[in-house]
């Protein structure tokens, strides 16, 4: 894990609204058929440096509360044949927890290795709940950053 500062971005995609019980139950996760979606109605230019993103935004609470999900990249770098959504992941402190295996299941982990590092009682950091987003870097690695409270 590191701390980094991020300058605004923009990114462009499909959303859902959703929360993580349901994400834990496969008959009503919303996620991974999102990201199915996305990958048959849009075309990421990964050859131009493009990353897929996971943008999650508007917290109603904290992590047990519901939320939205937007799955996509920025602006230049995709192409749809429908209507895609917009979020900023605003500037500011995140810190980055990265992963590399087998997809989905190294996201699962780097999760839980977030879950468990805000939930220690040593822990420096607090969550801004305001956009944290993952990253996907190639086909088996992932940066999670995650907006801490300055």
């Amino acid at each position: 894990m590191k701390q980094i500062t991020l300058e605004e971005k923009r990114v462009a995609g499909l959303s859902v609204r959703t929360n993580n019980a349901s994400e834990m139950n496969q008959e009503t996760a919303k996620i991974g058929v999102l990201h199915q979606t996305f990958a048959q109605q849009a075309t990421v230019s990964y050859e131009k440096g493009a990353c897929l993103y996971g943008a999650y935004y508007q917290y109603e609470s904290d992590y047990t509360g519901d939320f939205s999900v937007l799955v996509g990249a920025e602006p230049d770098m995709v192409e749809s044949n429908t209507e895609l959504e917009h979020v900023v992941l605003p500037a500011g402190d995140y810190l980055v927890f990265s992963g590399e295996g087998e997809m989905p299941q190294v996201v699962i982990d780097v999760w839980q290795e977030i879950w468990r590092y805000f939930s220690s009682d040593d822990c420096v950091h607090r969550r801004a709940y305001t956009v944290d987003f993952e990253c996907y870097t190639s086909e088996n690695s992932v940066d999670v950053y995650i907006a801490v409270k300055p």
